[in-house]
């Protein structure tokens, strides 16, 4: 039901829709599911003004990432190219990761960056 909120072209800009997707998906990510871990994180690090929630989405987004989940990879790479977190070797690593998958747009963002 919450991935579906988020996928909705219409509902899923909405940042009511948002928050209830987020409390549907955040004990299934407790739980260990990459794919609720994958998107709350990207959820909590993207649409959070809150510096604990975007901490929490992060580590979310780790978790995601190292159970082999593509959109965290490449989320992960992406928020390791930001300023507040610039760390190239991780971002690389992530993004490296994300394209041997099969991301074309971590491979491009890899190229950006090497570049």
């Amino acid at each position: 039901m919450a991935l579906w909120l988020l996928d909705s072209q219409h509902l899923g800009r909405n940042q009511g829709v948002k928050r209830i997707a987020g409390r549907l998906l955040k004990q299934p990510a407790r739980e260990g599911v990459v794919e609720a871990q994958s998107r709350l994180g990207r959820l909590l690090c993207c649409e959070c003004d809150g510096q604990r929630d975007r901490r929490i989405g992060f580590e979310l987004l780790r978790q995601a990432a190292r159970a082999g989940d593509c959109q965290a990879q490449l989320e992960l790479g992406r928020l390791y190219c930001q300023p507040d977190h610039s760390e190239p070797a991780k971002a690389r690593q992530w993004l490296e990761q994300a394209a041997a998958q099969g991301s074309q747009e971590a491979a491009s963002f890899l190229q950006r960056i090497k570049g």
